[in-house]
């Protein structure tokens, strides 16, 4: 119950983040391995990239790749979160007194963000593959011209095997380690400092909100340099043999971008990396609280 728990309460807040997540990922790629000045930048910010995509794609293109994008949100997230919240039921995350522990929560955390990385691997493959599809005039990295989620998975596996479907998930394991262990940590550290005061011991509503918004600062500080790279690892073409036409590997991946963007390059797409994981940490830590909540009061009666 505990992974399905973490799983709805994911799927909940990937409806309405989606849209983001699809412009994140368009300024992401924007500029790949060119240096400011020697690209025509198309997305300088988030309201002129949602003009420009409804522009050229239509406005349907801003949800683009959400039924991968939400079972992969159910898969990574409902185990992330409900194995996470069974080892925290556990003890595993506090001291004997039951106060927390910060390398323990850190280290679970991270832990439990890789396992769900791995899980949903390739349902985010497909889903950036998708999300990065754009018009000619204002497309940036490679473009797999996929016609749906479901063809997509079968032109990948026909050409690469189930290889080819978890191509790209060693990326996603740095991504999934800093994000996961800046989210849940911050954001039960903050919960259990918040309770200190009478205002929020009755809210518990006001309590997951104020606890999620701290929670998706840290999150978009920390995750945001290894999200783009995990990206472009993701989307990069590749050849007949499964080898990438751009990087041959993590390292490589980092050397390029410090190369040609230099360090300012990890952080393109920060404010819509906020903006998206944002409402995306309170909605989802929220619908999870609430969720949680509605279980126990369930078994009570």
């Amino acid at each position: 119950m505990d992974l399905l728990i973490g799983g709805i309460a994911a799927v909940g807040a990937g409806v309405f983040t989606n849209p983001l997540e699809v412009i994140k990922t368009r300024m992401q790629l924007q500029g790949e391995l060119a240096a400011k000045g020697q690209y025509t930048v198309h997305y300088r910010n988030i309201l002129s990239a949602s003009y420009v995509i409804i522009k050229h794609d239509g406005i349907l293109s801003l949800q683009a790749g959400l039924t991968p994008a939400l079972w992969f949100q159910f898969v990574m997230n409902g185990t992330r979160l409900g194995t996470y919240q069974i080892l925290y039921d556990k003890g595993y995350t506090k001291d004997k007194n039951g106060n927390s522990i910060f390398y323990k929560s850190v280290l679970v955390g991270g832990v439990c963000g890789m396992l769900g990385a791995w899980t949903g691997s390739p349902l985010y493959l497909v889903k950036t593959h998708l999300q990065a599809q754009a018009a000619k005039e204002i497309a940036f990295g490679h473009q797999h011209n996929h016609e749906g989620a479901w063809q997509a998975f079968k032109h990948i596996y026909n050409a690469q095997g189930i290889k080819g479907l978890f191509r790209g998930g060693a990326s996603s394991m740095p991504r999934a380690f800093s994000g996961s262990t800046s989210q849940l940590t911050s954001f039960s550290y903050c919960k259990e400092w918040l309770l200190n005061y009478p205002t929020f011991q009755n809210s518990p509503v006001l309590t997951a909100f104020v606890a999620s918004m701290t929670s998706g600062v840290v999150i978009g500080l920390c995750m945001t340099p290894f999200d783009l790279i995990a990206l472009r690892l993701y989307n990069q073409g590749v050849d007949a043999n499964g080898k990438g036409l751009l990087y041959n590997g993590y390292l490589d991946c980092v050397g390029k971008i410090w190369s040609a963007e230099g360090f300012l390059g990890f952080y393109k797409g920060l404010s819509a990396s906020y903006i998206r994981l944002g409402p995306h940490t309170v909605l989802s830590l929220v619908f999870w609280d609430k969720l949680k909540d509605l279980f126990k009061q369930f078994n009570i009666t």
